[in-house]
């Protein structure tokens, strides 16, 4: 049937309609789609090519080098050494709990490992690497390479960690570092954003805590390139950071390793003193402790081994122990006495081997006593009784300041964990400290440097120094950093009676090289290096009355701990002083028999730079010493781990 005229005309023009609205919703369409894309390219244009920036380049921090650290002749004591560690980042890994287990399939990751990673994750921000695993071989680096596709956000990273070539020589000089903890962070007051990366080492005890702002350096950064899994693609830029300074101790390092080698079996502490520049060359503290394992987080069983030894190989005994000094104070004794002018050079005491003061007796160490006793005998036999006398006379408050003329009773600036600055009393600190009076008694303690009084083997070595020279001698550590030498402090004479200082060097020279002298037995023969010294004895515990009357226990029938403490003292040589040294053997019984040996071969060993010839030493002697020799360098030449397990104690 045909269409008529009026119907065609009638759908042509519907059609029309049609293809106009069409036409209109196409052109508004067009027109909005140019409109939106106008706006995000054009007015928002520069917020999403930044958007896409930051998807496409992360920033990350690089660590600085740590600064390292020499002895006094160059040789490195402190360093840095590459490892592997393998690390995450939460906000590419997605589920850092997946990419974990997945991970432990493929390197070594126990459950602990897995629980303290997620832990540290948790707590950092999302952008910053937390290490997942330290100090990994190359082949599990290799193998997580191999992998990448399925581990996103776990990177594998070349890194420096810290490392103690000498060992435990240095353990109490250097410290140790150790991952940046929260309580460090609590501590320290710096933002520096390097404390915010996972197990970034920090130094946790000695110079490397003292000179931490030194050593650690500034970080650098590195734009690296991302793909959309997070994988690095490749690095845009870096800037490296400023490592940190090097720094160079006045220590001698195999001077350090032989004194260590001769304190084994002990609980002791000894110090080396230059007389003329200050400069201490050896630091030694007996057990010592391997500072390596602390780097990456010592065990509980090997902590509680430190902690439980009786000997406490973690105290730094040489410049942080305090103890009574003992008759090595009774030069202050008697140099007080004698610039006050209340003895003479010449005048005598009675010793009877005990003196009643205001119904209490006050013994002598020899029973029978010395009989007439002037300042050479009182020093060369060590007689208490001359000093009870003269501490009466002279006051305690003459003799504390004498004393710290002397350099005892000081806190020295030096960069260690802790530097004692043991205790020279006066009257006014017994009232402030033990709520008491102080009595006679008191004085007369002090006057043989027990009661109050404590000193360090550091004091007592600056003392002995001060002695030898007249000369106020300042201990020094830090030779240089960055190669620039740091200047010693000018030392000032001690302003003491040359006649009266002279007259105390004579004594103490008596005490090593006349018959009678309490360390006769450790002489230095030969002209050249004959020593001076002083040997102390320092009790530990009180002797009764009952014990007196029936004959006082000899050391060596106590208990280790109940032994008095052994002292000695000395510079070398006597008639030009060029080093001064303390020994103090904690419990060792007697300074002539324990301390003074010990003393008179770090003092012949730094002499001679090296092991002295047996001729240096007493005929009788040469055979024992001969054998000492030869297990003393077998000690410094055997492995680090057989050193610190064969202690060799008795």
């Amino acid at each position: 049937m045909r269409r008529s005229p009026i119907d065609t005309d009638k759908s042509a023009r519907m059609i029309t309609r049609r293809g106009m609205l069409l036409g209109g919703l196409q052109v508004s369409f067009a027109a909005l789609l140019v409109g939106r894309m106008r706006f995000m390219q054009v007015d928002q244009g520069e917020e999403y090519r930044l958007l896409a920036e930051e998807n496409r380049i992360n920033i990350r921090l690089i660590p600085p080098s740590r600064g390292l650290i020499h002895d006094r002749n160059g040789v490195l004591i402190a360093g840095n050494e590459q490892n592997y560690r393998i690390v995450l980042v939460r906000e590419d890994a997605g589920d850092p709990e997946k990419i974990l287990t997945r991970l432990a399939n493929i390197i070594w990751l126990s459950p602990e490992d897995i629980k303290a990673a997620l832990k540290e994750i948790k707590r950092r921000s999302p952008f910053v690497p937390v290490t997942v695993a330290d100090r990994v071989s190359w082949e599990d680096v290799a193998a997580v390479a191999v992998n990448t596709p399925a581990l996103p956000g776990v990177t594998a990273e070349v890194g420096l960690s810290r490392i103690y070539p000498r060992g435990s020589d240095f353990a109490h000089i250097t410290g140790y570092v150790g991952p940046v903890s929260d309580y460090d962070l609590s501590k320290i007051e710096d933002q520096d954003p390097l404390l915010q990366i996972p197990r970034f080492q920090i130094g946790k005890s000695g110079v490397e805590v003292k000179m931490e702002l030194d050593l650690r350096g500034s970080a650098g950064n590195r734009e690296v390139e991302v793909n959309a899994l997070g994988r690095v693609m490749r690095e845009l830029s870096r800037q490296e950071g400023q490592s940190g300074d090097n720094v160079q101790l006045t220590i001698d390092a195999k001077l350090q390793a032989y004194v260590q080698a001769r304190l084994t079996g002990e609980s002791a502490a000894a110090v080396v003193i230059d007389t003329q520049t200050g400069d201490i060359l050896t630091l030694g503290s007996a057990p010592t402790f391997d500072p390596n394992k602390f780097v990456h987080g010592i065990s509980s069983a090997d902590y509680k081994g430190l902690l439980d030894d009786p000997y406490r190989p973690l105290a730094a005994k040489s410049a942080q122990g305090a103890y009574p000094p003992g008759s090595t104070f009774k030069m202050v004794t008697a140099l007080a006495a004698l610039e006050d002018g209340v003895i003479d050079l010449n005048e005598t005491v009675n010793c009877r081997g005990r003196v009643e003061v205001f119904n209490r007796n006050f013994h002598c160490w020899k029973r029978a006593g010395h009989g007439k006793v002037d300042l050479a005998k009182s020093l060369r036999e060590s007689c208490d009784i001359y000093y009870y006398e003269i501490a009466q006379r002279v006051g305690i408050e003459k003799i504390s300041a004498m004393a710290r003329r002397l350099g005892l009773g000081t806190k020295f600036d030096l960069p260690l964990s802790a530097v004692a600055q043991g205790l020279m009393p006066t009257k006014a600190w017994k009232l402030e400290n033990k709520k008491a009076d102080w009595v006679v008694g008191d004085s007369l303690n002090a006057g043989i440097g027990q009661g109050f009084v404590l000193a360090s083997p550091l004091q007592l070595a600056v003392m002995t120094a001060r002695l030898a020279t007249g000369m106020a001698v300042e201990p020094r550590l830090v030779r240089s950093i960055n190669g620039v030498e740091m200047p010693a402090v000018e030392q000032a004479p001690l302003g003491i009676s040359s006649q009266n200082i002279n007259a105390v060097r004579s004594g103490m020279y008596e005490v090593v090289n006349a018959k009678r002298g309490t360390a006769g037995r450790s002489k230095i023969v030969g002209d050249d290096f004959r020593m001076a010294g002083k040997t102390g004895t320092s009790q530990v515990r009180n002797i009764t009355k009952a014990e007196r009357a029936r004959g006082v226990t000899r050391n060596e029938d106590l208990p280790w701990d109940r032994r008095d403490h052994a002292l000695f003292v000395c510079f070398a040589p006597h008639d030009a002083p060029r080093y001064a040294v303390s020994v103090v053997v904690e419990h060792g019984g007697g300074g002539s028999t324990a301390a003074a040996p010990i003393a008179r071969d770090i003092m012949l060993q730094t002499l001679y730079d090296g092991p002295p010839p047996l001729e240096a030493y007493p005929t009788s002697q040469r055979a024992t010493i001969r054998s000492r020799q030869r297990d003393i360098e077998e000690l410094m030449t055997r492995p680090e781990e057989q050193i610190r397990n064969g202690s060799g104690r008795a």
